[in-house]
């Protein structure tokens, strides 16, 4: 009885040793695939590493975004020229809302056809052949989503423009910083929002010149000279002031009802609809209050990036604009 039992206790030590031994072979080797040792001999993380790795790259990214858009935006501002003696009495003031035809063969899309806007520096899609997007986002007030979409963004490496009211920069002075720091532009969107052709000629120029002077005193950034006229609504008039005040007007060649917080689309219905309706040299609006935008803008990006698209800066217009006249 006594010899059996030794046999048992011997039989469970054996398997207790191998278990051990396996275990810490194991350990060792899933060390190894996760990095291996550092240098002074401490148990070292591959993923910990490659974590480290991407954050730098990411930082280098954003920085490089940030000096170059500097570069660009201190160019733009040593060539504008302001003009200050138009006759806007002797232009049409009739107001438009901005509309657009959408296209399913990922073909630019139609547009308003009443005059051409290009006169006025005024696009709503960049002209270019090459598959890249450029995105946009108004921000007239804050909903809790902007700076996960900042986020996305930094994850993405994706450069967007933010096209912000004077009230938005005022309530969210660190979200408004963080988003030049990130590489991307800050555009005007006015002070008010309001419907610019029933302001006068001087009116205007300070809804504009307003909110531009405010970003520059309250962030210490200068503002991208962008302008989205507020709710798609314009004339001649209203584009010829913008054009004179060095700005670039930009509406959009992709858009869909994101705005009514209390009415938000499907997050698939977003992604379906730039599946659908994407194109080279598209301006899409999304406004940063839809939770909608902000759940699906990830899968948006990924998708993009597998057609191939990549994702581009306004400030192409401004070349493309310097390379035509020199022709």
């Amino acid at each position: 009885m006594e010899k059996g039992k030794r046999k048992i206790i011997t039989v469970v030590t054996v398997l207790a040793v191998l278990f051990t031994i396996l275990y810490g072979w194991k350990c060792v080797e899933k060390l190894k695939i996760n990095g291996g040792w550092y240098q002074n001999g401490k148990a070292g993380s591959g993923t910990a590493e490659k974590n480290l790795s991407d954050t730098e790259e990411k930082k280098n990214f954003e920085k490089k975004k940030q000096e170059d858009n500097a570069e660009k935006l201190e160019k733009r501002k040593k060539e504008r020229v302001i003009v200050e003696n138009t006759d806007y009495n002797g232009l049409d003031n009739t107001k438009y809302g901005w509309w657009f035809k959408r296209n399913d063969n990922h073909e630019k899309s139609g547009c308003q056809e009443d005059f051409d806007i290009t006169e006025y520096n005024a696009y709503y899609a960049v002209p270019v052949s090459r598959k890249v997007m450029y995105i946009t986002f108004d921000c007239g007030y804050e909903n809790g989503y902007t700076a996960d979409i900042l986020d996305t963004l930094k994850e993405e490496e994706v450069t967007a423009a933010f096209f912000v009211t004077q009230t938005y920069i005022r309530d969210n002075i660190e979200l408004t910083k963080r988003m030049k720091e990130e590489g991307h532009l800050v555009c005007n969107h006015s002070v008010h929002h309001p419907s610019m052709p029933d302001k006068t000629v001087e009116e205007q120029k300070q809804e504009i010149l307003e909110c531009e002077n405010y970003m520059k005193e309250a962030t210490g950034y200068e503002m991208d000279l962008f302008f989205r006229p507020p709710r798609g609504e314009y004339s001649k008039r209203t584009l010829q002031i913008a054009k004179d005040l060095g700005y670039r007007t930009i509406f959009w060649s992709m858009a869909y009802l994101d705005y009514d917080v209390n009415n938000q689309p499907d997050p698939g219905h977003v992604v379906e609809h730039f599946s659908k309706y994407y194109h080279p040299g598209a301006i899409p609006l999304l406004h940063n209050v839809s939770k909608a935008n902000h759940d699906a803008l990830p899968k948006v990006i990924r998708n993009l990036k597998k057609e191939g698209y990549t994702f581009g800066n306004l400030y192409d217009l401004v070349e493309i604009n310097a390379k035509d006249a020199q022709k």
